[in-house]
């Protein structure tokens, strides 16, 4: 009998401790529900705003809609290019989809304001402006803003172009941007210039 006392304390004593240790796990699981609803909020909200950053600045000022390709003659991101540019390139796509390979375009001419969103995303995506200047460049030096730029989608295609560009004077610029071609005429005799590394070891992009 001397010992029952005790080990009813330690009985009570140890479910006490399970109900508290519960009630833990449980405070805890409605803070983790309750902070997870907040980051997914946050997260939603972001994206709605980014995405009305973009409906603002359309098909006019040079987005892409998926599947344009160089022949495309009612899209300004590729109307709008330099006619030069852009007949060595439909010239290219022509010769390319004999061998099975469409030139499609994922970015080409861009307006002012568009170049400036993106600068301003790339800013953010890479923490400074310059690492972004790495990726973009200004509206004042964007060769896209120009004209005299374009960005083609899929690595059969750049491949092709890689191979075959010089031929029609289309040239890749930066070794980090295999698919940005610019036009090069003296390609055709001497072969495509060197690349520079990326868009900060281009004297123009110093303007």
């Amino acid at each position: 009998m001397s010992w029952s006392a005790p080990a009813r304390t330690t009985t009570r004593r140890g479910i006490r401790g399970i109900l508290v240790a519960g009630l833990l796990v449980v405070i805890a699981a409605i803070i983790g529900a309750l902070d997870y609803q907040s980051l997914a909020l946050s997260s939603s909200t972001a994206a709605s705003l980014t995405d009305a950053v973009r409906s603002e600045l359309g098909e006019a000022d040079g987005a892409v809609p998926d599947g344009t390709t160089v022949l495309d003659r009612e899209i300004p991101a590729v109307a709008n290019l330099d006619p030069a540019l852009l007949d060595a390139l439909r010239r290219a796509a022509t010769d390319a989809a004999g061998d099975g390979v469409e030139l499609v375009v994922e970015s080409g001419w861009r307006s002012p304001a568009y170049q400036e969103q993106l600068l301003r995303e790339a800013v953010a995506k890479y923490g400074s402006g310059q690492e972004a200047a790495r990726w973009v460049a200004t509206p004042n030096t964007s060769a896209h803003v120009a004209g005299d730029a374009v960005d083609i989608a899929h690595a059969e295609a750049t491949a092709w172009l890689s191979e075959h560009g010089a031929e029609y004077e289309l040239c890749q610029i930066y070794g980090n941007e295999p698919w940005h071609y610019e036009l090069r005429p003296e390609a055709i005799a001497r072969g495509c210039p060197r690349k520079y590394a990326d868009p900060t070891h281009d004297p123009r992009m110093q303007q």
